[in-house]
């Protein structure tokens, strides 16, 4: 499905025992949504899990962990989307972004977890909020890019899948391949 070029998914920070799930769900998110990668700051197991369900399922996905979230935003090139409520409507800047992302940009998707620093506001070329009420990272993540790619990444084909779900209108199915 991408085409154009790439998108990576930042998760900011990670608080052991308190975001292992919700950082787990960050990297799921952004693999299940149409992200190419997804860097995640200090959380050894989400990106494992990550990986593991990647191998089980499928990619192309690529999962990193990094001990400096803000040096990958400070050397990325090409623009930066960062998710917070405190952004502009989503709906007012999305036809821009996606069309720089058609253009060839790469993007850098930032998603918070504990407080985030306000560089992080100005390094962002775009803070974009899905809504401006509080919610989770995790929503708005998927909100972002199924706004980004338009739907598309709902019919995104796996390579390499070991399991694959078969959608039923009742009851659960995965088969081997």
């Amino acid at each position: 499905m991408q085409e154009d070029s790439e998108v990576a998914v930042v998760r900011l920070g990670h608080r052991p025992g308190r975001d292992e799930r919700m950082t787990t769900h960050v990297g799921l998110t952004a693999r299940a949504l149409g992200a190419d990668r997804a860097i995640i700051a200090n959380a050894t197991q989400s990106c494992e899990t990550v990986r593991d369900i990647t191998d089980r399922f499928g990619g192309p996905f690529e999962v990193e962990e990094t001990s400096d979230p803000l040096e990958i935003i400070d050397g990325w090139e090409g623009p930066i989307v960062h998710l917070t409520m405190y952004g502009l409507p989503i709906q007012d800047v999305e036809g821009e972004i996606r069309k720089r992302h058609h253009d060839g940009e790469s993007l850098l998707v930032v998603v918070g977890a504990e407080k985030v620093p306000f560089d992080v506001y100005e390094a962002a070329e775009y803070n974009v909020g899905v809504t401006n009420q509080p919610h989770s990272e995790v929503a708005s993540l998927a909100i972002f890019l199924d706004h980004l790619f338009e739907g598309d990444e709902l019919d995104q084909e796996w390579d390499d899948a070991d399991s694959v779900v078969v959608p039923k209108e009742t009851g659960k199915l995965v088969e081997d391949r």
